[in-house]
């Protein structure tokens, strides 16, 4: 299938050489119409011309996180894994900026520690500037050289985890890597050799300090100049120093007349509120107690009218006492103490008050 890696490869650092890439960013590549289309076929031959029409690098981008031709190449050599000095040529090409980057990011996933720091140290001297596509999509300015710092320097590239390599330090102290020399030092060195060349005036020279008159009142005159420059820059700082000191001071005196102004105005709006609000409240009570006042008088005087007047006498009371009045007639009647004697009379009231019948005469 177009997708599996190359027969005849070998292992790096004991897996497949495509498990390099995580697999979600290699299911992006697959799926993506640059693998698709442009990526299908290549060889080892044919990748330099892909290579060549490369004009910015980067890992994944966008919410779909979609991959960059640079990673579809990437995974491309993982692929067929073309040889070392295939990959050695992408490094050492001068004239196309992005096949040497793209070698030394192959290199740098698949190389020993040995070929990381031999290949890719000289590209330190790389300042040519590189466009980069970040993770927004939008494109930042980069060098080759900073590219290769973090190639050697970081553990994570382009949405790609790179292989751990030793310290630098820890190779030189176990000899396995020479110290590192700077190109910048033969320019040190050839300047020493310029100065070191220069015939001095044997007239001017104090043969018993080995310095030149010249050189050291040249030397004591720059001296004096820059301590009266220093003395009056340190005058002059002072004197700006003091100003800037009295303009804090006024500038906190103003800040803290302003903050009690504005606290005492909050304060006598404070009081006042309040005042209101306790005017209102007193306002409030004085009409409840009146309201209070007036319903227990009218509670009062509709009890006192309620208990002067009788309730009205309905027909059927009228016809039921009129029965009972004329029973209590008749048994006042007929209970002897109206008698025209007044002894019988009197027996009868006794009568009546045991509870007795009248006599009957």
């Amino acid at each position: 299938m177009a997708n599996r890696t190359d027969p005849s490869a070998k292992s790096i650092h004991g897996t497949n050489p495509q498990n390099l890439v995580e697999k979600i960013v290699r299911s992006k590549v697959y799926q993506h119409t640059y693998w698709k289309e442009q990526c299908f076929g290549l060889t080892a031959e044919t990748l330099v011309d892909k290579a060549m029409e490369l004009d910015h690098l980067g890992g994944t981008y966008g919410g779909t996180r979609k991959p960059t031709p640079f990673i579809c190449l990437v995974l491309k050599m993982l692929q067929i894994q073309p040889e070392k000095e295939i990959v050695v040529e992408f490094i050492k090409n001068e004239d196309h900026k992005y096949v040497r980057v793209l070698g030394a990011f192959y290199l740098r996933l698949t190389g020993t520690v040995m070929d990381v720091y031999q290949y890719l140290e000289p590209l330190y001297n790389d300042y040519r500037k590189i466009r980069r596509k970040q993770a927004d999509g939008k494109f930042s300015l980069t060098r080759v050289d900073e590219f290769m710092d973090e190639l050697l320097t970081t553990d994570y590239s382009c949405d790609i985890a790179l292989p751990r390599v030793q310290k630098r330090w820890v190779l030189e102290q176990a000899g396995t890597l020479e110290p590192r020399k700077s190109a910048l030092e033969d320019d040190f060195e050839e300047d020493e050799e310029k100065e070191e060349d220069e015939p001095a005036d044997i007239s001017e020279v104090d043969y018993y300090h080995k310095r030149s008159p010249t050189r050291d009142k040249d030397r004591d005159r720059r001296h004096d100049n820059y301590n009266h420059h220093r003395d009056r820059r340190d005058y002059d700082r002072g004197r700006g120093r003091d100003r800037d000191r009295d303009r804090d001071r006024d500038r906190d005196r103003d800040r803290e007349r302003d903050h009690h102004h504005l606290k005492d105005s909050d304060y006598s709006r404070d009081r006042d509120r309040d005042r209101d609000r306790d005017r209102d409240r007193d306002r409030d009570r004085d009409r409840r107690d009146r309201d209070r006042g007036r319903d227990r008088r009218e509670r009062d005087e509709r009890k006192r009218h309620r208990g002067s007047m009788s309730p009205p006498r309905r027909r059927g009371d009228v016809e039921r006492d009129e029965p009972k009045k004329k029973k209590e007639k008749k048994e006042k009647k007929n209970d002897g103490t109206d008698h025209p004697d007044p002894e019988i009379a009197e027996a009868n009231r006794l009568r009546a008050s045991l509870g007795l019948k009248p006599l009957k005469l």
